[in-house]
């Protein structure tokens, strides 16, 4: 399979031995992760793994999507190094199977796709969880533009909280927030954000 351009992006971006957006988690998935039932968690467009090895660190059986196969190798690597185990699956997810019912959590960190594509997997997302399950996303908003500071340069990658909550059909949101913050992560988000912030759970 030839990589598309944006996969061979990130690829490229990856093929580093520096960790680009660093080795901690995501502030706000640390901030939640207690929210996250015990089971399996999936984390799509993951790249170098830091927040799928920190919820493997946490007990979950983590499963790390990307299409990227330098990030992947690295994400590995640093779940190796902090002695966890960690499935990683390379793959467009426009393709991505995501069976329902199967999963505690879902999690999204700077995940910024086309709106068809968010669309669609974003409703699969939602038949994905388990009930009691909770999706987690943090990514930047439109407003993140003029900024500078990260993320994309189309702002038609990046959702609003009201798209949001029109795409993720059946789930209860336990927090939806659009704010400005400080993000630290790496070399590849540094400085005051636009970002929007979901904890969303799927009815018992």
């Amino acid at each position: 399979m030839t990589p598309t351009p944006d996969a061979q992006f990130w690829e490229n971006r990856y093929s580093t031995p520096d960790f680009i957006f660093g080795t901690e988690p995501n502030d706000f998935l640390r901030s939640v992760a207690a929210e996250i039932p015990a089971g399996p968690v999936l984390c799509l467009a993951e790249g170098e793994g830091r927040n799928a090895v920190f919820l493997a660190t946490r007990g979950h059986r983590v499963t790390a999507v990307d299409q990227s196969v330098a990030g992947l190798a690295k994400a590995r690597a640093l779940a190796a190094q902090r002695d966890v185990p960690l499935q990683t699956i390379v793959a467009d997810l426009a393709d991505l199977p995501i069976a329902p019912g199967a999963w505690s959590g879902v999690v999204a960190i700077f995940m910024h796709l086309p709106p068809a594509l968010r669309r669609d997997l974003l409703a699969r997302v939602a038949a994905g969880l388990r009930p009691g399950g909770v999706f987690v996303l943090e990514c930047y908003t439109p407003a993140q533009i003029a900024f500078g500071t990260g993320g994309p340069k189309d702002p038609t990658l990046m959702p609003t909280l009201a798209a949001l909550r029109e795409e993720l059909p059946g789930l209860e949101f336990s927090l939806g927030q659009e704010i400005e913050r400080d993000v630290r992560e790496g070399g590849g988000h540094t400085g005051r954000s636009a970002v929007v912030q979901v904890l969303a759970r799927k009815p018992v």
